[in-house]
Order: structure tokens, then C-alpha cells, then sequence
């Protein structure tokens, strides 16, 4: 058997801690810690930097809690105009918004700020997310077909955890601007 390449590291204290905090819940060598961590990064490296940690974490914490799904972009603008021509239409934007309400209550263990919010939406691929200044944020649509139903949901989310904000529409674009908390 071939003989390990052998390397040295510097870590400063800060890494050294978390190695060491590795080393033991793992009960893995120094060696195979670093292995693990080698093939971890790579095997995640593009997904990473695609993506960014805190997306990646939104997306785990709302699917691994079973409370979420995965849908495809087409049938979720199918679903809304067959709701815009149900008879029942205005028993969902109700519902919706009672959904919304419950949501107003649940996030604040998760989120701080209505940019976490808004951010936490975007990774649902509502819109995209561009923050104009300190307190105002653009939400470009995918469709106008879901401007109602973001925009009622902002709402109602908004107003629930305690911010006052005024929502403008454009023709594919949202405009948010938070006033007060």
C-alpha cells in the first residue's frame, strides 16, 4: 500500500475549537476529520456557491419539516387562474389570508426583520428580491398572475407580526416599503 501524503495546517484558535469539537462528536482522527471535511466540500462546494448557506438553509428548514412542498412553477399559475375563476374564489383569498395570519404568528421564532421575510419568500421563488434602500424593496413577479396572492400574504404577514408597511403594485413588480414596527 501506497504511503498518505502528509500535510500541515495552521488553525487559528477559533478553527482549532470547532476541530476539536468535530474531532470528538465524530470520534474521528484528526486525519479522517479533515478527509470528511475534504469530500463534504466537495461534494457541496457548487450548491454552495450557487446558493449561499443561508438559502440552503431556508430550503432544509422549510422542506424538512414536511410543512412545505416542491412545485412546479407552471402549475402553481395553473392552480391560481383556476382559483380566479372558481366560484369560490373569495372563500380562498379569505382562507389565504387566515393561512397568512397563522404565518404571522409562527415566523418571528425564525425571522427578525421583513428582509428575512422577504428573503424567506424569494427562496419559495415568488419573486425576485431587490432592495431599493434601507426600508424599501422591489419584488419583481414571475407572472402577474401571482401579485394577489403575494401581495395579500404580504399583508397580512406584515401587519400580524407588528409593521406597518405600504405595498404599491407596478405591472410585474410589487414595491414594499416598510414605515414602522
Amino acid at each position: 500500500m501506497k504511503a498518505p501524503i502528509r500535510i500541515t495546517i495552521a488553525l487559528d484558535e477559533e478553527t482549532n475549537k470547532l476541530f476539536d469539537k468535530l474531532r470528538l462528536e465524530t470520534k474521528q482522527s484528526q486525519s479522517g476529520l479533515i478527509r470528511r471535511a475534504l469530500q463534504f466540500y466537495s461534494e457541496n462546494k457548487k450548491v454552495i456557491d450557487e446558493h449561499g448557506t443561508e438559502r440552503i438553509n431556508t430550503y432544509v428548514d422549510m422542506l424538512g419539516s414536511g410543512e412545505h412542498i416542491i412545485l412546479d412553477v407552471d402549475h402553481w399559475l395553473l392552480f391560481l387562474k383556476l382559483i380566479e375563476g372558481s366560484p369560490d374564489k373569495e372563500k380562498f383569498w379569505d382562507d389565504h389570508k387566515k393561512v397568512a395570519k397563522s404565518h404571522a404568528e409562527q415566523l418571528p421564532k425564525k425571522i427578525r426583520s421583513v428582509e428575512e421575510l422577504l428573503k424567506r419568500l424569494e427562496a419559495c421563488n415568488f419573486y425576485n428580491l431587490s432592495k431599493s434602500s434601507e426600508n424599501e424593496y422591489t419584488l419583481v413577479l414571475y407572472s402577474d398572475v401571482t401579485k394577489k396572492f403575494v401581495r395579500t400574504f404580504l399583508e397580512e404577514v406584515l401587519a400580524g407580526m407588528g409593521y406597518k408597511a405600504e405595498i404599491k403594485e407596478d405591472f410585474a413588480k410589487l414595491r414594499v416599503k416598510v414605515l414602522s414596527k
